[in-house]
């Protein structure tokens, strides 16, 4: 038995089988743009952990940065004694993201953790129950996260699940649009939301709309900046909170420092983890100071929330971030990824769609590009095809038919090309792909 089959039964043996697993790689290393594998081999890695290794894996400025906090300080829990950390911190973020004239911010563990207390803000600062979410969305896996999520496979059998969660299509016109031009879609769909208003959920019953601009797990799907800019209108005139979850989506990864930056729209809170710590678990609630402080004192926090290690691997990974350009890089990289990937769909009728916002690229598979016909045997063979040549890619979508890129922001044109290389010539010769 080799390392790599040894180690899956080991797991096979001690984590219970609802911790999923998406491929058999099993790494012991990863530096810079990739990861090495228990039996030696590389692989160029276009996932990041699912958008967290934005920085890269293991840069030499955000070890020193947690080493140097490991030596003076590993925890002493924010509400039992303030460090300066936390507080930097935050004022680093309210001054990269800040929510209008006065801003603050709350750090937590996770996306999930950071979503459930945005909730609990927003209701604490309307006096409202309720909440709008929409489909295909992923706001994580606890109690809450799971109800707003959308995915039923992510939910079975853990109901029942939270009151006051309302779901609405998400406006994904590629799907749903039946030809409509882009505005009168947009019309459509927030004369959806106004009659949800009297069919579904009163407008002022509703705390919160929680929506991605750039759908994650859902498929990467962008929301029209439009409809965007109308839900907003919206919520200011019934008094409800814009919640923009940007877990995914923040952090350089669009090309901007938020998904939201693109479309002039300011929500009153925001949600934010993943690529902010580096690789280390960090999550943070940014929002209107004023909607902030209306939460009640030991409402907000935990043992764990803005571990001062965490904050000085976050702090280390802004930094470079801001000094590297990554926004502007990650424009480049999605520029490069969508013209190599239009040119896949030129040729091969299984690739239905190409979407994504900046370095958030990907493309759906269906038969005969049909949305209702999803491909998802060929996706899983296609990412399956891309791994055993080196290229570490994963799915998404409600159907796992959609091939999500989310490579280190840190790639090499060269890297780049020669992973693009690899998963257009997979794809283009799955059976069926070709014209």
């Amino acid at each position: 038995m080799n390392r790599t089959d040894a180690l899956l039964a080991r797991r096979e043996a001690v984590v219970p089988r609802g911790v999923g697993r998406l491929n058999r790689l099993v790494v012991a290393s990863g530096r810079g743009t990739h990861l090495v594998d228990v039996e030696g081999r590389e692989y160029l890695d276009l996932a990041t952990g699912i958008g967290v290794m934005g920085a890269g894996h293991s840069q030499p400025a955000v070890i020193e940065a947690a080493v140097a906090q490991l030596q003076a300080l590993q925890h002493a829990c924010f509400h039992v004694a303030t460090y300066e950390p936390y507080v930097a911190l935050c004022e680093k973020l309210v001054g990269l993201v800040p929510h209008g004239a006065a801003s603050k911010a709350l750090l937590v563990n996770t996306g999930a953790e950071a979503v459930e207390n945005a909730i609990k803000i927003a209701r604490q600062a309307t006096a409202r129950p309720a909440v709008l979410c929409f489909t295909e969305a992923f706001h994580g896996r606890t109690l809450m996260g799971m109800t707003l999520t959308s995915k039923v496979s992510y939910k079975a059998g853990c109901g029942p699940f939270a009151p006051e969660v309302y779901r609405l299509p998400y406006p994904n016109r590629w799907r749903y649009g039946e030809g409509l031009s882009e505005e009168i879609f947009v019309a459509r769909e927030l004369d959806r939301l106004r009659d949800a208003f009297v069919s579904m959920v009163p407008a002022e019953q509703i705390a919160a709309i929680v929506l991605e601009v750039v759908q994650g797990e859902g498929g990467f799907t962008v929301c029209p900046f439009g409809w965007l800019r109308g839900l907003r209108e919206e919520c200011d005139r019934h008094g409800i909170l814009l919640v923009i979850d940007e877990v995914q989506t923040g952090l350089c990864r669009t090309g901007r420092w938020a998904a939201h930056h693109h479309t002039g729209v300011l929500p009153d809170i925001s949600t934010w983890a993943k690529a902010l710590g580096g690789g280390l678990p960090i999550a943070a609630v940014v929002g209107r100071a004023a909607v902030m402080d209306r939460a009640l004192p030991g409402t907000l926090g935990g043992t764990y929330g803005g571990n001062p290690v965490a904050c000085a691997s976050a702090l280390a990974t802004l930094d470079l971030m801001e000094r590297e350009r990554f926004d502007l890089r990650a424009l480049r990289i999605g520029e490069r990824i969508r013209e190599r990937l239009l040119a896949l769909q030129a040729r091969c009728p299984l690739v239905a769609e190409v979407r994504g916002l900046g370095a958030m690229q990907a493309f759906e598979l269906c038969e005969q590009g049909d949305p209702r016909r999803p491909a998802t045997d060929a996706a899983t063979r296609a990412i399956d095809g891309c791994i055993a040549r080196g290229v570490l890619v994963i799915a998404a979508g409600a159907h796992r038919n959609v091939i999500r890129l989310l490579p280190p922001l840190v790639i090499s044109d060269a890297e780049l090309d020669r992973a693009l290389e690899v998963l257009t010539d997979v794809v283009a010769n799955l059976e069926g792909s070709t014209r």
